[in-house]
């Protein structure tokens, strides 16, 4: 494996650890999303892996090569690491060649034109970062970090501040550089379209434990508990018999007659279909529509009942 981390516990005040035996590895060339809630210690784990935290105990071992462990500590300058920021860091004073270069070992600036070349900069290099669009300045700070030649890229919440205009565009551009140089990458983004697209693993925290680690469509379609299935998407909460179940709204169909009927309460337009907001009994649903419904306007549905998700008692509070 080209990333390993074992038994990794993390804290800064003893007794409330923020990663909690944290324990996966990966392949290389993966890309990874890590997805929680704020507090749950995505950011902190990045900055163990790069060495701006050291940790209490466990192990973080990188293409063999052991660079936390509760004996030994690598120096973040000795680390084959990548990091891009959320607010990019390119220096205003520089333009881009120069904020690519800057600090760059000789043998690496053979990699320029290469990498000028992949994240198409060539005609932009004499060029401030005030006279650079978000999405030039995210490929600058890829190119930077990548010229390295690091054996692993961090990323965290790279696409936060994108137009959502050019957002999708740049996220496959990013996607194909990283996947042409073959780069190891964890992705920490709260954008679960985000992590489903462009991820062939995701990795849930809560609380600084790790939830479900697997590829994006077992993780959407059999999530190993609520906060799971709930952090990646909408769920529909019905009484099956005396089990409360969940169903995506996807797996909904609108029908003109059947057993099942909901009211609605709003309804917008998404692009391809509508969202439509409603009630069945006093559970607010949602499902999709490629026609438009009116307010209180009432609705048949059905659905497959291998659809239906069921979960244990102790899911009750995430779905109130």
């Amino acid at each position: 494996m080209h990333l390993e981390v074992k038994n990794l516990v993390k804290y800064y005040k003893k007794g409330s650890p923020i990663i909690k035996g944290l324990d996966f590895s990966i392949k290389k060339g993966e890309i990874i999303s890590f997805i929680g809630e704020s507090g749950s210690g995505k950011t902190t784990f990045l900055k163990c892996i790069s060495g701006l935290e050291d940790i209490n105990s466990g192990k973080i071992i990188l293409n063999g090569v052991v660079l936390n462990s509760e004996k030994k500590f690598v120096e973040p300058q000795k680390r084959k690491v990548g990091f891009i920021f959320q607010d990019y860091a390119l220096f205003p004073h520089l333009n881009l060649r120069e904020n690519i270069t800057l600090n760059l070992n000789s043998k690496h600036i053979k990699n320029l034109s290469y990498m000028l070349d992949l994240t198409d900069l060539n005609a932009l290099v004499e060029r401030y970062p005030h006279e650079l669009s978000g999405g030039e300045q995210q490929r600058a700070c890829i190119a930077r970090a990548l010229i390295r030649e690091p054996e692993i890229l961090l990323m965290d919440e790279p696409f936060s501040n994108l137009d959502s205009s050019i957002k999708r565009t740049i996220i496959d551009e990013i996607y194909s550089i990283i996947k042409k140089t073959n780069i190891t990458t964890i992705l920490v983004t709260h954008d679960i379209n985000d992590s489903l697209s462009i991820s062939d693993k995701i990795l849930i925290f809560k609380s600084g434990v790790l939830q479900q680690f697997d590829r994006p469509v077992e993780m959407y379609c059999n999530p190993a508990n609520c906060y799971c299935a709930k952090i990646l998407g909408d769920l529909n909460k019905i009484k099956v018999g005396k089990k409360d179940m969940f169903i995506r709204p996807e797996n909904i169909k609108i029908v003109s007659k059947s057993n099942y009927k909901v009211i609605v309460k709003t309804c917008y337009y998404q692009g391809r279909n509508y969202k439509v907001k409603c009630l069945h009994g006093m559970e607010t649903w949602y499902i999709f529509s490629k026609e438009y419904y009116e307010i209180n306007q009432q609705i048949f549905i059905d659905f497959e009942l291998d659809s239906l998700m069921y979960f244990d008692e102790n899911c009750r509070n995430y779905f109130v």
